[in-house]
């Protein structure tokens, strides 16, 4: 049985095949004024690149901000109820996932068979989120994987107070006219979004492991952020920011039940 799960991101599409326990086919892009049309035509280019036709997905379920409308959608899963399927899915020792896009936040607290117990959001500011990476990136005037990946350079941290993202921005060009070194200047970003980051999921509780998902997850600076922040390891799967989408693909095949972790996937009775 093939299944399929949308995640109608704030800022990105994701649409990922699931076929038994195999990821077939999977395809991110922009989420642009269209919401519905983008996620349309990212739907059939997955397709095509599987060699499948819609005919042969037996179900489709949607999560996101926009799962709602997402298209040929036989059902919904909310983020939290797919973080936690697809994170349990890959991670079956996870007990706390960690999920940070290019919007907002989330701690969710779950069990091994990935129900979700406890959950925390930060959506009220961009300061806890990838949004922040990309402004000060561009404050200091450098793709954002290269403001990622100097962070892990830097030799010291230097405190930000300021507590939301357009001040933060002054504060970035104040360090930069103080010749702080950029590397230093970069891992003082990503301290400040793992300090909220950890703040939230401390509400629901930490408990081993922990797995980090979404955007943020292929962002090495704030990976190394947050394990320093945590005091602790954390399990990134390869492909972060698809993990909604899985989950979303595993809800589909067995109807919204929980999925058993086995390390297999088991198809929904008959």
């Amino acid at each position: 049985m093939i299944t399929a799960g949308i995640d109608m991101g704030a800022k990105t599409i994701k649409v990922l095949l699931l076929k038994d326990s195999e990821v077939i086919a999977k395809g991110l892009t922009l989420t642009g004024f269209e919401e519905k049309k983008d996620a349309e035509q990212l739907f059939d280019d997955v397709l095509q690149k599987a060699g499948l036709k819609r005919e042969d997905i037996a179900a489709v379920f949607g999560t996101g901000a926009g799962k709602d409308i997402a298209p040929y959608a036989d059902g919904t899963v909310t983020d939290v109820g797919a973080d936690a399927k697809g994170a349990i899915f890959l991670f079956p020792s996870v007990r706390t996932v960690i999920d940070v896009g290019g919007e907002e936040g989330r701690g969710i607290k779950c069990d091994e068979k990935g129900r979700v117990q406890d959950f925390a959001v930060n959506e009220k500011c961009a300061a806890g989120s990838g949004t922040f990476t990309e402004a000060m990136a561009r404050a200091l005037e450098m793709p954002l994987e290269e403001f990622a990946r100097i962070a892990i350079k830097a030799t010291k941290s230097i405190p930000m107070n300021a507590q939301c993202a357009v001040f933060a921005e002054s504060e970035v060009v104040s360090l930069i006219h103080a010749n702080v070194p950029k590397e230093d200047i970069s891992r003082s970003v990503h301290d400040a979004i793992a300090e909220r980051i950890i703040s939230m999921v401390r509400r629901v509780g930490l408990e081993k492991d922990i797995a980090l998902i979404g955007g943020m997850g292929a962002n090495i600076g704030f990976v190394d952020a947050m394990k320093r922040g945590l005091g602790m390891d954390v399990l990134v799967p390869e492909d972060p920011e698809y993990v909604g989408a899985l989950g979303a693909a595993l809800a589909a095949a067995t109807g919204g039940i929980t999925v058993e972790v086995t390390g297999k996937f088991v198809p929904k009775p008959e």
